[in-house]
């Protein structure tokens, strides 16, 4: 079942490949936005898992990210997902990004609960 207060935490250690440089998102060689938004996604996922009924999965459907501070390769990120409330289909997370040295980003991460098979045709016939 899923209820608000649902959370989880996922660690990763920043790589060259996870860069805005390497991402496109900018020249700079640190954590890039497009990775941190994965990562919340990431816990998001984890914070539901074994929660959704049979043949069911969850999708991204909306974010608002804050992403306050560069974070170096090397070191290594915190990522807390809670699922803040449900409506229907529809989870509302919010999440908070830290490394070493304090806040990283945070934000609100919405996501849909769908039918795997469903989801899949639909996007084969499109």
């Amino acid at each position: 079942m899923l209820e608000a207060g649902l959370e989880a935490t996922v660690e990763e250690r920043v790589t060259e490949a996870m860069t805005a440089a390497a991402l496109g998102s900018g020249d700079v060689p640190v954590l890039g936005t497009p990775a941190v938004l994965a990562l919340a996604e990431r816990a998001a996922c984890a914070a539901i898992e074994g929660r959704l009924g049979e043949g069911e999965t969850s999708v991204g459907s909306s974010v608002e990210l804050a992403h306050v501070a560069p974070t170096p390769v090397g070191a290594t990120v915190t990522v807390r997902a809670r699922l803040t409330g449900t409506e229907g289909r529809k989870l509302a997370f919010s999440f908070s990004v830290s490394d070493g040295s304090g806040e990283v980003a945070r934000g609100t991460h919405s996501r849909v609960i769908v039918k795997r098979e469903d989801f899949l045709r639909a996007a084969r016939d499109r």
